[in-house]
Formats: C-alpha cells, structure tokens, sequence
C-alpha cells in the first residue's frame, strides 16, 4: 500500500513522529468513546496531546469510490476544517492526514487535530436541564448556528456531541468536531431550521432555540418553532426506524453466523 501523508503548514509535526504514532496506533493512547465505528484517540507526541481519528475501512464499493472519485472522510475533515476556520469559525485545529490506498483499492485514514481542552459539549443541556447557565449557552449556540448559516456552511452531523464548549467568562466558545459531512451554499429558510433537528427532541430545548433563531432571521416565532418541532419530530422517527431495523439485522446476521 502507498501512503499520502499530508501536514498543515501550521503544524509542529514532523512526518516521522506522525508516523510512529500511527505504526503504533493500535496499543497506545488514550481511547475515546468505545470504537464502535470510527476509532478516536488522544495521543502525546513530542509533549503535545492530539486526537487521531482512524475511520473504518470502507466497504469494497466505497474503496474504489474513495480511491479515484472522491476524496475520503480524513481528507475533508482535514480541509474542512481549514476552511472553518478561515470563516471564523472554530474547531480543534487541523495537524495532518493519512491515507493507505492501493493501485485500485482505498484502505484506512487517519485525521490528526489538536486535542481541545473544552468544558462540556452540548448533551449536557440535554442531561442536565436544570444546569447553570441553561438558557444563556443555547441562546448563543442558536446565534453560533445562525453564524453558520450566515457563512454558507450546512454542517450535516449538528448533533449534541459534535459540538465542544469552553466557557470564556461571561461567554461560551462553540468549536465544532466530526466534520466530514458538510456542504457550502445558500442555505434555505427550510434547510436552516431543520438543521436542528438532530439536537434533540425535547421541546423545552426547541422553544428556547426557535425564539432566538426568529430574531436573528427575523421571521415569526411561532412559524420558526412549529417548522422546528416538525423537522425534529421527523428526524426522531426515521431515527427510531433505522435502530429497529440494525437491531433487527445485526440478530439475524449473528444468527447466521
């Protein structure tokens, strides 16, 4: 297998000692999450800390798609997030991605960032309704989101833990994570608000988000709460209806096996 090594022309990083954290991804660092699909962990590398993110290995269709047509998911984390932050927008700072690929086959990936120290990400809100500073941190999440929007950035994966919090005095720092799945446009009034809908199904949380979002876009609250409402109880049952059918499949196939 070839290998593409890339590395941010910011980065401390020396393609050597990338490499050797790589080599030796699989016995060290520190995990995050258990690993069910993408492995991330956090990993010190001449006294710095980052965060490697390995991505499963695609299936055979999408290792030839990955190999000559598109570019793979730790490149465009990689670039993404370079663009991200040339819009003002923050995330952990990109290091490095690598590529393994074959002369017909795309292998495994690696994107390297820098590893954040943040306070709590938005699921907290979620778990903990009663938390200080409730509706302060999702006023100006909503006006981060409408940030966003404003700058033609569609981030597809706004979902409670792609989103890392600093408290910064009086104010909160939004940087995003998980940034394969994007798109750059104009944004619709319907696309707008429906990018909340992975978030979270609690009305509470809507009604807060929608009162902000309608001041910002300038539209009517109730309008803005009930399209909300209506895109976040659409998600939650194509939500419940992909889970029933991966339980349903992952017993057969052990079953078959």
């Amino acid at each position: 297998m070839s290998v593409t090594v890339k590395i941010h022309d910011n980065s401390t990083l020396t393609k050597k000692a990338l490499m050797t954290s790589i080599d030796s991804f699989d016995s060290h660092g520190e995990m995050i999450g258990n690993g069910y699909r993408n492995v991330i962990k956090i990993v010190t590398i001449g006294g710095e800390r980052y965060n490697i993110k390995e991505f499963k290995v695609p299936n055979m269709v999408n290792k030839i798609v990955y190999r000559f047509f598109r570019k793979s998911k730790a490149e465009r984390s990689f670039l993404y997030a370079t663009r991200l932050l040339n819009a003002g927008i923050l995330t952990p700072a990109p290091e490095a991605f690598v590529e393994y690929k074959s002369a017909f086959t795309f292998g495994s990936s690696y994107y390297i960032s820098k590893q954040l120290k943040y306070d709590f990400t938005i699921r907290k809100l979620i778990d903990e309704p009663e938390c200080d500073d409730y509706d302060t941190i999702l006023r100006q999440f909503t006006q981060f989101t409408y940030r966003l929007h404003e700058s033609g950035i569609h981030f597809l994966d706004h979902s409670p833990g792609n989103t890392l919090i600093i408290k910064n005095g009086d104010n909160y720092k939004f940087y995003l994570v998980d940034l394969n799945r994007m798109a750059f446009k104009t944004l619709s009034y319907d696309e707008r608000l429906a990018n909340f809908a992975r978030l979270s199904p609690k009305d509470y949380m809507l009604d807060i988000i929608s009162d902000e979002y309608a001041k910002l876009i300038g539209k009517p609250q109730e309008d803005v709460r009930e399209r909300m409402y209506f895109f976040s109880q659409k998600f939650s049952s194509s939500f419940k209806k992909k889970e029933a059918f991966k339980r349903k499949y992952y017993f057969w196939r052990k079953k078959k096996l």
